[in-house]
């Protein structure tokens, strides 16, 4: 059993609660620039002390319809300036926050406004507050539905300011200053792979802590002046924990609700840094190089990525060379600085999390100035427990442990975790409860590895891992994550348990299809299901197949790979809305693929 514990930050005290960091910033700096507000094709400035004082009209409203300290509140909408604003003004009520996907379907909605006792709900659109029309009568509990934005109703800020505006600044500081550290500040639905999702119990002290360790990690990005351009969805734990340390430290949020307008928002924006998922990374990635090769500069593009993978791993053992510092100087100003560019020109450094993201990715990203720090954690731990850190940095982990926090790896290989960071319970959920936590420690069902430095390794999740009919363990993920790294490949999902092989199902990433299909003189109206024997469609998969064999053993080899015509969607139930498989669903909904790949 191996363990390591990282010092604590700054202590949270019994008496601290979110809001503090709102009304510290306004009264202490009200001048400076908390966010950029889009509004039209235009950032907006918005000062702390205007935050402030919009977040105190919105709670003022909530006072006077009703909501009381503790009671919960829905928040279903994309990720915009409103959700923040919403956010805080709920813990300036006293209530607790209970983020909802946008994405989320109306049983989905009836689940989680059922399971955490809502009392109001804030939806973005017509379409969102029909989610909750079509199960209100199951919803005893919910009085009231405020709408962002659409026809449907007045705009919810306008709404509550207009009804608080009676209610004196006083009864709203003296409800938040009420609240404590060990109350709760919300609760979020775990996305579900298996099951229905469950309530995860965060307090104040658990995301004051985390935001203290973010701000410990991260010294030099959480300077004030820097800026971050969140895009991820804020009802994950991970964007919503990285904004609110943004907040505290002073550092200027944008929000942008459409990753199809991200291009254009990056070089608008320009952020000092990002935060994403590792498709977003590889996405970011493949595009580039296809954009290369399309244009004929592939060759060069190829090269440059070599010098860059070469030079970030030169640079981790010590230093680079004469001769590859000179490559590294000329593909800087060929290559790199593009790249850079189309991040905003200003970004130096991501966080990743989420998934793995694979070491050639980052080596290729440190390579070309833009590191990708990739961490760990879960929703149970208020995002991060492990972070790579600018002094700390090893390719092909997630760090170590975030300031506060004790990571111990158990006789089996899990991965169990400790400290401030971590939840207390499960939301009207005790069997849970008692089943993930014992005496402190998290048990995360992840299987992984520690160093004598304390830099722990993921290596797999302990029900995810595939026992082949010869008894040889497999642990997906990692053949998954090479095969997601070729630009043709969107998902991939390895099958094999109590089977004689391994094999994997494998969907076509719908952006880069139709370029593929240009450069392989394919015609232009064929759809995936229409070359998925294509002999040039399935030599691409296979190489990308042959690279993810070269991790594995032959007994953990895939051996056969099938096409889908479809990719793996949200909506059918295959991924959740932070592109985890639903592993159960995809085995179900494609059984009979997968029995064909047996018997072939």
């Amino acid at each position: 059993m191996r363990e390591y514990s990282a010092p604590a930050a700054k202590p949270v005290a019994d008496d601290e609660n979110l809001g503090d960091i709102l009304w510290a910033n306004a009264e202490r700096f009200g001048d400076a620039i908390s966010f950029r507000k889009q509004d039209g094709g235009s950032w907006l400035d918005v000062t702390a002390r205007e935050f402030a004082a919009q977040v105190m009209a919105v709670a003022k409203g909530l006072v006077e319809a009703g909501i009381e300290r503790g009671d919960r509140v829905g928040l279903m909408s994309k990720t915009r300036y409103e959700w923040t604003l919403i956010d805080f003004a709920i813990w300036a009520a006293g209530g607790v926050t209970v983020p909802i996907y946008d994405t989320s379907s109306a049983e989905q909605v009836h689940w989680i406004l059922s399971d955490s006792g809502a009392k109001g709900v804030f939806v973005e659109t017509d379409e969102h507050h029909g989610e909750v029309d079509k199960v209100r009568d199951r919803l005893g509990e919910l009085k009231y539905t405020w709408q962002i934005e659409g026809t449907h109703a007045n705009p919810a800020i306008d709404e509550l300011t207009a009804l608080g505006a009676k209610v004196a600044d006083d009864v709203v500081h003296e409800r938040r200053r009420s609240v404590q550290a060990g109350d709760l500040a919300t609760i979020v639905y775990t996305s579900g792979t298996t099951g229905r999702p469950k309530g995860v119990e965060l307090t104040h002290r658990n995301l004051l802590a985390e935001i203290r360790a973010d701000i410990d990690a991260f010294p030099q990005l959480m300077e004030q002046g820097n800026s971050l351009l969140c895009f991820l969805p804020l009802a994950h734990v991970l964007a919503r924990a990285i904004a609110l340390t943004a907040i505290t430290a002073r550092v200027t949020l944008g929000h942008t609700p459409d990753v199809k307008n991200l291009v254009a928002d990056l070089g608008t924006f320009r952020p000092t840094f990002v935060v994403a998922v590792p498709r977003v990374f590889e996405k970011v990635y493949n595009t580039a190089k296809q954009k290369a090769h399309s244009e004929g500069k592939g060759a060069i593009f190829d090269k440059a990525e070599a010098v860059a993978v070469a030079y970030s791993e030169a640079k981790e053992k010590g230093s680079a060379g004469l001769g590859l510092k000179a490559q590294h100087f000329l593909f800087d100003k060929l290559v790199y600085a593009k790249l850079r560019a189309a991040l905003g020109g200003r970004c130096i450094a991501a966080v990743s999390g989420g998934a793995p993201l694979g070491g050639r990715l980052a080596h290729f990203f440190r390579g070309i100035g833009v590191p990708v720090f990739e961490g760990y954690g879960l929703t149970e731990t208020s995002a991060a427990a492990n972070v790579n850190t600018e002094t700390a940095f090893r390719v092909g982990t997630v760090g170590r442990p975030v300031a506060g926090t004790s990571v111990r790896i158990a006789e089996d290989g899990e991965v169990l975790l400790k400290g401030d960071v971590v939840f207390d319970a499960y939301f009207n959920n005790e069997q849970a409860t008692k089943e993930s936590l014992e005496d402190g420690w998290f048990h995360t069902g992840d299987l992984g590895e520690l160093d004598d430095e304390g830099f722990l390794k993921i290596t797999g999740r302990k029900k995810e891992i595939i026992v082949t009919a010869g008894g040889k363990n497999v642990a997906p993920s990692g053949l998954e994550d090479t095969l997601r790294a070729n630009p043709v490949i969107s998902q991939a999902m390895v099958v094999g348990d109590r089977r004689p092989f391994i094999g994997v199902l494998v969907t076509v990433d719908e952006e880069f299809f139709p370029a593929w299909k240009s450069q392989h003189g394919k015609p232009e109206s064929a759809t995936v299901a229409d070359l998925a024997d294509d002999p040039d469609l399935r030599a691409e998969v296979q190489a990308a197949v042959d690279e993810a064999n070269k991790q594995v053993s032959h007994a953990e080899a895939i051996k056969k790979f099938v096409i889908l015509a479809k990719d793996f969607t949200e909506a059918g139930g295959e991924i959740t809305p932070s592109l985890k498989l639903k592993r159960n669903v995809v085995t179900k909904n494609y059984a009979s693929t997968i029995e064909g790949i047996y018997q072939k």
